[in-house]
């Protein structure tokens, strides 16, 4: 299937995307520091760059696009028509990538919660996030 738009219309929206600071980051972002938590932001040294890190809890949190990350059954995850083996092949990489990350977190003592887009509207979103920062804190 052919693109709907030109290769020049393709390339600007493609370089409007976004690896940090992203709408579904930063409503998440704000969300935490309203509950009183204070955290640090995308810190290098940590594999996969955490979009937010607890350091005195070793908690991590990441915030992931349900497209960018192929959210398991989320219709916001759907594989575009054109230039789909490219696609699947790009997703499926960010994907393996992510557990990647995710297990040499842990496997360094962090623990780690995955926010995905499409759970911004769940009302139990702040206290979820809640109980993972909470939990162990004693």
């Amino acid at each position: 299937m052919v693109d709907t738009v030109s290769v020049a219309r393709r390339s600007e929206i493609m370089s409007r995307v976004r690896n940090k600071d992203t709408r579904p980051e930063l409503y998440v972002r704000r969300l935490i520091h309203n509950a009183g938590f204070r955290y640090r932001l995308h810190v290098s040294k940590l594999p996969g760059r955490p979009d937010l890190v607890f350091p005195g809890r070793r908690k991590v949190i990441f915030v992931h696009g349900c497209f960018w990350h192929s959210h398991d059954g989320c219709h916001n995850a759907r594989i575009p028509k054109s230039r789909a083996d490219f696609w699947m092949s790009k997703l499926e990489s960010n994907k393996e990538r992510d557990e990647r990350n995710m297990r040499a977190l842990m496997d360094e003592g962090w623990k780690v919660l995955v926010i995905w887009e499409c759970e911004l509207r769940d009302p139990a979103l702040l206290d979820r996030i809640k109980d993972f920062l909470e939990q162990g804190a004693d």
